[in-house]
């Protein structure tokens, strides 16, 4: 088109379908709803349809959203966007499927990480069209396919404060790339900035800011989240932000509550480190666990619930009958609430051998961040691109880990103290494992020893818990996931009632031993104290997985009104 080269280059959105009637109604759709901020382009085959990506790579435009028929000959919908990842790896993919070929869009999942499907025919499209592709392209737009997103973070491969700040954008879903300083990139974005290697990390903001070791504070600042309580009285503080406690605070703030979420770093808890989760109610081709959290923190922001991250609550004190309760925080803030939920869940548990513990009595021996690291260790998976890494543990989490990182890694081995994986994962798991080239499995193993250059972790060392013979591995990295330990020391002074492994004790649990002061019999989520209830990993006997935390923090806060109303 004359003079189209003065015409702003639109991204692009691409169907593709053989039936022409189709394949128009599909484009006509799209043009309607999006066609004044995106390109529609359309296809009759996924041959055309190659083509045109190649024009579209070749002449430096971005596709945001691929529609691709499922029943096409010569090339299947599948097919195509198989091939269309080559060249817009980042676009979001959609399966056109009738209802007879479901079990397509099922496949399409574990071959071209599929986004959706849609059922042909999706009248009305404001129901059925409009609202799929509205999320695809927000999420497209948090990511897009610039090569170098406007915040950068310049750190190093094993500094831990450059992992920790990284892990903290990622959790909350902030736009970066991550540069290492000993890279050219790096040293050039350092020199620009009139900085050195000792000042790392670095964030340069794309306003051109330079945060130099940024505290978790300054980096909320960065985010705009909330640092600090905006009143002195709540009616109900929720005490950590992991998926009980965002529930406790979307419900509590939604049923009209004065509702106070506090969290010491980032929201999410454990689910909010996993990178894809596949078995939560509601998202048949799963979601990450950064999504899903940071999704969940809005929600409670919307409907009025303050969110303090970066704070953490240091001590608990316990009033009266009908009382409020005191919350003292990490800056010796105060804040009181008439009822508190306690969501403050679980920390992984360290291996008690050389570098991978917070040993007092050797404390410079530590490589918690330069090559060991507890839970998920990368905020994108080409963090461990080319890396030979060992996951310890075999639950979903672990397991959720192996797949995202072996999308880079060189390899992934999985080391298990038991015989097999299906003693502590979902089988749909156990299956993607195992079909894994790059992932291996060894049971019945442990590590029993590390091996560093310097500061950090190179090799491990293994035994065969069943023959008693060692080997020692080259290992780049090494991921724990071995149980939990509940973050339950702060409650000492309250005197709430634990178990014989620190899980707090609530409902029926409560009345085998000493000190309700109440005639009533304690809720099913109430603690020792009366008003103070608890939900979440870190509750005695709880199922450990998202979507009975989410059920216990909307449950809590049903019983929260209960003991209020008795109040």
């Amino acid at each position: 088109m004359p003079g189209s080269e003065h015409q702003p280059r639109l991204p692009a959105i691409l169907t593709v379908d053989d039936d022409p009637a189709v394949s128009r109604a599909v484009a006509r759709d799209l043009r309607r709803h999006y066609g004044e901020r995106y390109r529609i382009i359309r296809a009759e085959s996924g041959a055309d349809a190659v083509e045109a990506l190649k024009e579209l790579k070749l002449r430096g435009d971005t596709v945001a959203v691929l529609v691709a028929d499922y029943r096409m000959p010569q090339m299947s919908g599948i097919e195509f966007l198989e091939q269309a990842m080559e060249f817009f790896p980042l676009a979001r993919r959609v399966l056109l499927t009738a209802y007879a070929d479901t079990h397509a869009a099922i496949d399409a999942i574990n071959v071209v990480d599929l986004d959706h499907y849609l059922l042909k025919p999706w009248d009305p499209p404001e129901e059925k069209l409009y609202p799929v592709i509205d999320g695809l392209l927000e999420e497209w737009r948090a990511v897009g396919d610039r090569g170098m997103p406007y915040t950068k973070v310049i750190g190093h491969r094993y500094n831990d404060r450059s992992w920790e700040v990284r892990q903290f954008l990622a959790r909350n879903e902030y736009s970066f790339r991550s540069v290492n300083a000993d890279e050219p990139k790096g040293r050039q974005l350092l020199e620009a900035a009139g900085l050195d290697d000792s000042q790392l990390p670095v964030v340069i903001t794309e306003k051109g800011e330079k945060l130099v070791a940024p505290t978790d504070g300054e980096l909320a600042t960065l985010l705009g989240l909330s640092t600090s309580p905006s009143l002195e009285m709540y009616d109900l503080a929720v005490i950590g932000g992991g998926p009980a406690g965002l529930a406790a605070a979307v419900y509590g703030a939604s049923e009209g509550l004065k509702t106070v979420l506090i969290e010491k770093s980032s929201t999410g808890g454990q689910a909010g480190r996993s990178s894809k989760i596949e078995n939560y109610l509601g998202f048949p081709f799963g979601i990450s666990g950064a999504e899903l959290t940071t999704s969940a923190r809005r929600q409670a922001e919307k409907f009025g619930a303050e969110v303090i991250t970066t704070q953490e609550a240091g001590r608990l004190k316990t009033g009266g009958v009908g009382a409020a309760h005191s919350i003292v925080l990490n800056d010796d803030t105060t804040i009181g609430a008439r009822a508190v939920i306690l969501a403050t869940g679980v920390d992984y548990r360290q291996l008690r051998i050389t570098g991978c513990w917070d040993d007092p009595d050797d404390p410079a021996c530590n490589y918690i961040g330069r090559g060991v690291y507890y839970g998920a260790s990368v905020s994108d998976n080409s963090e461990c691109a080319g890396e030979d890494v060992y996951i310890v543990g075999g639950a979903n989490s672990a397991g959720q880990a192996a797949m995202f990182m072996s999308q880079t890694a060189k390899t992934v081995t999985m080391l298990i103290r038991g015989p097999s994986l299906e003693a502590g994962m979902s089988q749909y798991l156990v299956d993607r494992v195992k079909r894994t080239e790059n992932i291996i499995v060894r049971t019945c193993t442990e590590v029993i020893d590390t091996v560093a250059d310097g500061d950090r972790l190179t090799s491990l060392v293994l035994s065969d818990r069943q023959t008693g013979e060692t080997e020692t591995v080259s290992c780049d990295r090494m991921c724990c996931f071995i149980g939990a330990t509940p973050r339950t020391d702060w409650l000492e002074e309250a005197g709430i009632a634990r178990d014989d492994h620190d899980f707090i004790l609530s409902g029926p649990d409560v009345s085998k031993v000493s000190g309700w002061m109440l005639d009533r019999p304690p809720h099913h989520l109430e603690t020792s104290v009366p008003g103070v209830f608890v939900a979440g990993d870190v509750r005695s006997d709880s199922a450990k997985r998202v979507a009975a935390a989410v059920g216990e923090g909307s449950m809590a806060v049903m019983l929260v009104h209960r003991y209020l109303a008795e109040t």
